[in-house]
């Protein structure tokens, strides 16, 4: 609404007057406005309210997506492990491995040649060779060419390591601090004799290499002859990848990640809370009104319940209260954790078939599916709500806006309007103040002939 003030100069004794006649119209007309930000305030609450309730029920969606991936995690150990590390993935078997790390083995490795190279005492200035171009070759294929963006020997092994040939370039000092004498030192990035040479078109730049060894392994003593590998860290099994530390036996406990899902279903039993925490806010007396009196409420409070209630109706597990969920006595979700522990030992298939999957069936397709139905931002019920809401309140703030422009130019209107009144009137004044003044004077006038 326009802010009125004093539009007149005074020359008129009803310019007061006028102003308040302009100030009560333009209030009059400004009634229609003042409802309208008052329903924005409202939806703007509403917008709020469903942000908030959209998170806690995101969340729970996140934590029932996150059951899934811990129903297909496993959990490896190893008995010692200096020898081995281990990690254990989706496809893994359940069982115990004996794993022998023969040798680790080691890389190739090789140095610049000790004479008919250029001597660099500053690699960040001068090279070994005054080529512009090089050729790198591992394991006897010659790599694409190399040119470094200056003849430095820090370049060189700059380009060396972008080439992604399988190499590592360093530079080494064999010098004193007094006299250095960098060299260039280039050592494969797989384990094995691979050979490695740097060419400048004219000379081979590396000397004599020191030829790596294979990392050699057996798995539950097979086979004879050892596994021979490039690297340290191998696949000794579907979904099971070690990484071998030292030479010894050992042995890898793969099993199921029971913990990790009831990890899980307590994560969901606390996010449940909270979702039903959030709707409270709106039936408790004294709470918030935003969404008070919402068909949505209901809907996410049956929701809820649908969630909690899940039964697969036949299975060793067939509900959540099966596997230890159950309320307290301030109606809170909690997972028993010694319940489920009874409930789920040696009986992780009966607990897999409760789950499902996201994409098949099982608890974890009834909830997916559930919270799409909460969640879809296209057809979801919350964001439905939220986007029916920003759409109210773009409308609203049109609204808004097109009656302000009424009502300035009303007001705008109205000014002009009692400005010229306001002129006539002190014209007007103006002429009756001339005759009294002129009348005043004739009798004056007469009155001294007498």
């Amino acid at each position: 609404m326009s802010a009125s003030g004093s539009i007149f100069s005074g020359t008129s004794r009803y310019a007061t007057d006028f102003q308040q006649i302009i100030n009560r119209s333009v209030a009059i007309a400004s009634l229609p406005m003042t409802q309208l930000q008052s329903q924005k305030v409202m939806l703007g609450d509403q917008s709020a309210a469903l942000t908030a309730m959209d998170a806690k029920f995101s969340a729970l969606q996140s934590v029932i997506t996150s059951l899934g991936s811990a129903t297909a995690s496993y959990n490896s150990s190893v008995a010692d492990s200096t020898i081995a590390s281990a990690s254990a993935e989706t496809g893994a078997f359940q069982g115990t491995y004996s794993l022998e790390v023969v040798a680790l083995g080691s890389y190739t490795s090789v140095m610049s040649a000790d004479t008919g190279l250029l001597k660099v005492t500053d690699p960040s200035t001068t090279s070994i060779s005054t080529s512009a171009d090089f050729t790198l070759t591992v394991g006897g294929v010659a790599q694409p060419t190399i040119t470094p963006v200056a003849n430095t020997l820090t370049e060189l092994a700059k380009a060396i390591n972008a080439s992604g040939a399988g190499v590592e370039a360093t530079i080494v000092n064999l010098g004193t601090s007094a006299t250095p004498d960098y060299r260039l030192s280039v050592a494969s990035t797989k384990l094995g004799n691979i050979p490695v040479q740097v060419n400048d078109g004219s000379v081979d730049l590396l000397g004599t290499p020191s030829a790596g060894t294979p990392a050699t392994y057996r798995v539950n003593g097979q086979p004879a002859l050892a596994i021979e590998s490039d690297s340290r860290s191998v696949t000794i099994a579907p979904g099971l990848t070690v990484t071998l530390l030292k030479a010894g036996t050992t042995e890898i406990t793969v099993s199921h990640n029971t913990a990790g899902v009831a990890s899980a279903l307590s994560n969901i039993a606390s996010a449940y809370n909270a979702a039903v925490d959030e709707i409270d806010k709106y039936h408790a007396e004294g709470g918030s009104t935003a969404l008070r009196g919402s068909s949505m409420l209901y809907v996410l409070s049956q929701s809820l319940r649908d969630l909690a209630g899940y039964s697969s109706g036949s299975g060793a597990i067939s509900s959540l209260a099966s596997l230890g969920f159950g309320f307290d006595d301030k109606g809170k979700l909690s997972l028993n954790q010694a319940t489920f522990i009874i409930a789920t030992s040696g009986q992780f298939e009966a607990l897999s078939d409760f789950l499902g999957s996201s994409s098949t069936d099982g608890f974890l397709k009834y909830a997916g599916d559930l919270m799409k139905g909460l969640e879809d931002s296209t057809n979801g019920v919350i964001k439905t709500a939220m986007s029916d809401v920003r759409t109210q309140l773009t409308d609203q703030d049109k609204h808004i806006a097109d009656q302000q422009i009424r009502i300035d130019a009303l007001q705008k209107n109205l000014e002009a309007r009692m400005a010229a009144s306001d002129a006539l009137i002190a014209s007007m004044e103006q002429q009756v103040n001339f005759m009294n003044g002129l009348m005043e004077a004739m009798i004056t006038n007469q009155r001294s002939t007498w």
